[in-house]
């Protein structure tokens, strides 16, 4: 009897194959921040100046870092992208470092010198620095830091942007707001007018619908700086828009909840996601958590279905599947890991007792995050809305989408 090998599988955790894909790569002090994103049918307008405000909104918010008074973020597109609008290829996108003029001898690409090497001599609690020494075998946290910290998400807000304007075309808008910071929380539910109206401002303070709040937020922001601490809180993702019958309950790995939670939880300092009230409601009955139906005898303004809900705690996702309300989706963010007065650590090199090593970081993060995990809600919400609709172009995405709207329309 013959035997044959197993064949080696790939290393991943699931089957998924996606339409939409994205990469990125670069490092905090590097040259520069790249993005690739593959699969957006062609005809896609594309907005550069869109994409721009997108990676200006992440550099926004009270106690952020002085990194962002060095850092214009501008979006040079490479590939992918002609007279106004996609081809169907590969789109590349490079976001210059402009701190790299102070690192160029510290990190080189070449062997340089070695003595100009800055080393994160001891890993600070909280962030990626002993685990990805370890794993890598690295003599101190430097690299670790390069590419674990969160300026990479500088990439992954350029690549939602596009996945946004494709979004548009279909109808669907991504945005976010502050529900938490610290100790004071918004007591009050956001309208979605107010959400979208927050992506428009001039300003970005603390990214709360509610000013007597963010005021209250922006104290709580003031003593953790004086204090030399950090502090952080809650952004809640809203997707507009979104039809009925995105994701699918029928394997584990296409499940619109599963992708989002992973989406979501892949933002530096993210610890926890939430699916609308699904932290509230697994302290309560179930009498008072699932949306009712209701069919109304008319279309309601905006929707392509007569079913409706007097409430949203499923945060638009029963079973695995959009259910045509507004998808919420929160992130809960730890504190920043990088402290003032840095907590105990040992030394790489000596093994000894000492304090973590420092390095300029910032106070509060939440509407920056809020605005990082849009762009991975967008990524995640296109990918599927192609996988459902196809088309190698937009016409022919949108032709699909509109029939299946009229189908769901008249059911």
């Amino acid at each position: 009897m013959r035997t044959f090998a197993a064949r080696p599988q790939p290393n991943r955790i699931y089957n998924k194959t996606y339409m939409i894909r994205f990469s990125t790569a670069g490092e905090s002090h590097g040259e520069a921040l790249m993005a690739l994103v593959s699969g957006l049918p062609a005809g896609v307008p594309i907005d550069v100046e869109f994409v721009n405000r997108e990676l200006w909104r992440r550099q926004q918010g009270y106690g952020r870092g002085g990194r962002m008074k060095i850092e214009t973020d501008q979006a040079h597109v490479l590939s992918g992208v002609r007279h106004g609008k996609t081809i169907g290829s590969p789109i590349a996108i490079e976001i210059v470092n402009r701190d790299w003029k102070n690192w160029q001898e510290k990190l080189p690409v070449e062997s340089g010198d070695p003595a100009k090497h800055r080393a994160v001599a001891s890993p600070r609690p909280g962030h990626a620095d002993l685990a990805g020494a370890l794993k890598y075998n690295f003599p101190d946290a430097r690299y670790v830091l390069e590419r674990a910290s969160a300026r990479e998400s500088t990439s992954r807000v350029a690549a939602g942007a596009f996945a946004k304007l494709m979004l548009r075309q279909l109808g669907i808008e991504v945005t976010s707001h502050v529900t938490r910071v610290g100790r004071v929380s918004l007591e009050r539910d956001a309208a979605w007018e107010e959400i979208a109206a927050l992506a428009e401002k001039a300003e970005v303070v603390l990214a709360c619908v509610d000013a007597e709040t963010e005021a209250r937020m922006k104290a709580e922001v003031d003593a953790a700086t004086r204090s030399d601490d950090t502090v952080n809180g809650i952004f809640e993702v809203v997707a507009h828009g979104v039809p009925a019958g995105l994701g699918s309950y029928a394997n584990w790995d296409e499940r619109l909840d599963g992708q989002l939670a992973w989406a979501v939880m892949s933002v530096q300092a993210v610890k926890a996601v939430e699916i609308g009230r699904g932290v509230e409601g697994a302290a309560s009955f179930g009498s008072k958590v699932h949306d009712p139906i209701q069919y109304a005898a008319e279309n309601p303004p905006g929707r392509p279905t007569r079913f409706t809900r007097p409430h949203n705690n499923a945060g638009g996702i029963e079973g695995g599947v959009s259910n045509g309300e507004d998808i919420i989706v929160r992130g809960y963010l730890k504190p920043i890991s990088t402290l003032r007065q840095p907590l105990e650590s040992v030394r790489f090199d000596t093994r000894e007792s000492t304090r973590a090593s420092y390095e300029r970081s910032d106070i509060c993060v939440v509407p920056a995050a809020g605005v990082a995990a849009e762009a991975m809600v967008a990524l995640v919400l296109a990918n599927l809305a192609h996988e459902k609709f196809g088309g190698d172009s937009l016409l022919e995405l949108k032709r699909n989408f509109d029939g299946y709207i009229e189908q769901i329309r008249r059911f």
